[in-house]
């Protein structure tokens, strides 16, 4: 029996969280601070499988502590 899911090759932020492996809470400030590719089709942000894939293969050729994180929020702290 083979559980192997397939995925669509244009996701939504709940399908690609998922196929990430990431919360959507995080998936939505990656896409937003331009970590990650996505595009908005009215008010939803949508995924493109392939995209996805090519990001993460480029992704894993980086040494560690060069992949791109995202802004992290400004402590208010004077």
């Amino acid at each position: 029996m083979n559980l192997k899911k397939t995925w669509p090759e244009v996701m939504n932020i709940r399908q690609a969280a998922e196929y990430l492996g990431i919360s959507s809470d995080s998936l939505y400030k990656y896409v937003a601070s331009g970590l990650i590719p996505g595009f908005r089709l009215g008010n939803r942000w949508r995924f493109k499988k392939s995209l996805l894939d090519e990001w993460m293969e480029a992704a894993s050729r980086l040494p560690v502590g060069e992949v791109k994180q995202p802004p992290r929020a400004q402590s208010r702290r004077a």
